[in-house]
């Protein structure tokens, strides 16, 4: 159904609370204000304007962008709610975007539930869908249907997000873990750990002055131009909970591959590494939210790393390591003073609700 010729209805803003209630949960003409003035008031689409219990989507229209459909659902509990270079609304965007961009499909459309804890202010909500909003118009996705739900106090922290979403994959594009090769090469596309610090300095629990900010960011106009120049790119997958060390050990295990990584040549920055020097931490499985790790055949690494570098969000792109045959299922890193080391699987978690 083409709907692009609907009018949008026209409602009055009735929604004067500062908080929200159990009220605004229940289903009711409470709820239907918050929801007309604060979601359908800022995502402002026909489609979500229609405030039907789903979306409806044209089929002939994705038919023409690609062959098959993506489709990925992620749930954001970050704390705190707003940190430098981003927010929980970024993040819910850009995450989920990024999921469906990696796997070589174009993103078109969200969907946005929120699960609120009854006396969260009204305008830190605002805030946060404000900034779903922008980053959603930034990658051009639509926000299309959504669900509400209230808690009560102490049932929730403040606010999450849960996101789904659909993109279409083009015609011949088909990157996966278990097409990796031995001879392959590894990049990614810039400085490791900028999230995972961020939120840790956010969160006021340490002594630290630093400007590290998260590298928050969608993912989907770099994978366009990998593809548009090596569109049998083996495997692609954005390094978030667990760092690069996790996606190379899923790659590994999925290819029954080896893969060594090259100390000297991973990008972090000297405010990261000092911070995970002082605390412990390693950067290789800090979480990222704008980080892009990619395996290509050997023979188009130098054409994809000069894309990458001349694409904004992967100006300082690095081949970092390479694809080998053994030892089978298994990351190494060879150090700067030329001995390896195995990288193995997190084992815990470094640093709970990052995202």
């Amino acid at each position: 159904m083409n709907i692009s010729h609907l009018k949008m209805p026209q409602r009055k803003k009735k929604f004067q609370e500062r908080t929200i209630t159990l009220a605004h949960g229940s289903g009711g003409s409470a709820m239907r204000d918050l929801i007309d003035d604060v979601f359908v008031g800022s995502f402002d689409n026909p489609t979500l304007s229609l405030l039907e219990d789903q979306a409806r989507i044209d089929l002939g229209s994705l038919m023409l962008l690609g062959d098959r459909l993506a489709f990925t659902t992620d749930s954001y509990v970050v704390t705190p709610l707003f940190f430098p270079g981003g927010d929980i609304g970024t993040l819910a965007v850009n995450g989920t975007v990024n999921d469906l961009s990696v796997s070589g499909a174009k993103p078109l459309f969200l969907s946005c539930s929120v699960i609120l804890e009854e006396g969260l202010e009204i305008d830190i909500l605002r805030r946060v869908v404000d900034s779903m909003k922008a980053a959603s118009l930034a990658v051009g996705v639509q926000i299309v249907t959504g669900d509400t739900k209230v808690v009560p106090r102490g049932s929730a922290d403040k606010l999450f997000i849960n996101t789904t979403g659909i993109g279409v994959i083009k015609t011949g594009i088909s990157p996966s873990a278990r097409e990796i090769q031995p001879g392959d090469i590894v990049l990614v596309n810039g400085s490791l750990g900028d999230h995972g610090a961020a939120i840790l300095v956010a969160r006021g629990e340490l002594s630290l002055e630093t400007d590290i900010k998260s590298d928050c960011q969608p993912l989907n106009g770099l994978v366009d131009a990998i593809v548009s120049v090596c569109p049998n790119v083996r495997a692609m997958r954005d390094a978030t909970r667990g760092g690069l060390a996790t996606v190379l050990n899923e790659f590994a295990q999925s290819a029954n591959v080896g893969i060594r990584l090259h100390e000297s040549a991973i990008p972090v920055k000297k405010e990261v590494a000092g911070m995970c020097e002082l605390l412990g931490f390693d950067p290789l499985y800090l979480a990222n939210e704008g980080k892009l790790v990619v395996v290509v055949p050997p023979d188009s690494a130098d054409e994809v790393l000069a894309t990458m570098r001349s694409h904004p969000t992967g100006k300082d792109s690095q081949i970092v390591g390479e694809v080998i045959a053994n030892p089978a299922g298994v990351v190494l890193l060879k150090t700067e003073f030329g001995t390896e080391r195995i990288v193995d699987m997190l084992v815990g978690e470094q640093l709970p609700r990052i995202c």
